[in-house]
C-alpha cells in the first residue's frame, strides 16, 4: 500500500484514487469550479461534484442531503463574500460619488473574478429554481439593507436629504444587479464603459431620491 506523502490527504483504503474526507468548505469550492458562462447550479449532478471533490458520491451526503442544499449554501457563501467585498470599498470611500464609482468598481471586477461568486447571484437569479431564486432574493435583500444604511450614513455627513431611504437603497441594488446579469456574457473590453454608465445611473437615482427629499421638506 502507497503511504500519503506529507501534507497529502490519505486516499480511502477500498477506492484507490479518492479521497477518504473532505470539508464542506471544499465541496462547495469544487462545485465552483464547475461552473461557467454556460453550467449552473442547476444543471450540475451529484456524481460531477463527487468526482470534481475526488470522493465517492455517497460521501457527499455527510455534508448536505441533496444537490439543492449545496446550491443554496453555496448561493449563501456568495452572497456573504460579496457583501463583505462591496462593504468594506463603501466604507473606505469617503463622498458620495467615491462611494458610487467604487461599490461600482469592485462589482464589475467581481464580474471578472475567478471566483464566480458574483456569478453564483446573477445566473441563479435568473434561471434557476424556485427555491434558488428565492435564497438569491434573500441575499439582495441583505444587500439592500445594508446599503440603505450606508447611504443614511453618508447622507448624515453631508447634511443631504433621502427620499425614503430603503426604496432608495433597493432601487439601485436591482439596477445594479439587472445590469450585471446582463453584462456577464459580454466581451470584457466593454466593462469600461459599462461601468461609467452604471455609476450616470446610480448617481441619478441618488440626486433624484434627495431631490425628492427637498420637495417633500416643509418650505420656511
Amino acid at each position: 500500500m502507497t503511504t500519503p506523502q506529507a501534507g497529502q490527504e490519505p486516499l480511502s483504503p477500498t477506492t484507490p484514487g479518492r479521497r477518504a474526507s473532505i470539508s464542506r468548505e471544499e465541496i462547495l469550492q469544487a462545485t465552483l469550479s464547475l461552473l461557467g458562462p454556460h453550467r449552473s447550479l442547476s444543471s450540475l449532478s451529484l456524481r460531477e461534484v463527487a468526482r470534481a471533490t475526488g470522493i465517492a458520491p455517497n460521501s457527499f451526503y455527510r455534508h448536505f442531503n441533496n444537490m439543492d442544499e449545496l446550491a443554496i449554501a453555496l448561493i449563501d457563501l456568495a452572497g456573504t463574500t460579496l457583501r463583505r467585498i462591496i462593504g468594506d470599498a463603501r466604507h473606505r470611500a469617503t463622498s458620495k460619488d467615491s462611494v458610487v464609482r467604487t461599490s461600482v468598481d469592485i462589482f464589475m471586477e467581481q464580474l471578472r473574478s475567478s471566483h464566480k461568486m458574483l456569478h453564483v447571484l446573477l445566473r441563479e437569479g435568473s434561471v434557476g429554481s424556485a427555491a434558488f431564486k428565492k435564497a438569491v432574493e434573500r441575499e439582495l435583500t441583505f444587500f439592500e439593507v445594508e446599503l440603505c444604511s450606508d447611504l443614511k450614513r453618508l447622507a448624515e455627513q453631508k447634511n443631504t436629504g433621502l427620499y425614503q431611504p430603503e426604496l432608495t437603497a433597493r432601487a439601485i441594488t436591482r439596477l445594479v444587479f439587472a445590469v450585471g446579469a446582463s453584462a456577464m456574457d459580454l466581451p470584457t473590453d466593454r466593462y469600461p464603459e459599462l461601468t461609467d454608465q452604471l455609476s450616470i445611473m446610480v448617481r441619478m437615482i441618488l440626486v433624484g431620491s434627495q431631490s425628492m427629499s427637498e420637495q417633500q421638506s416643509p418650505r420656511l
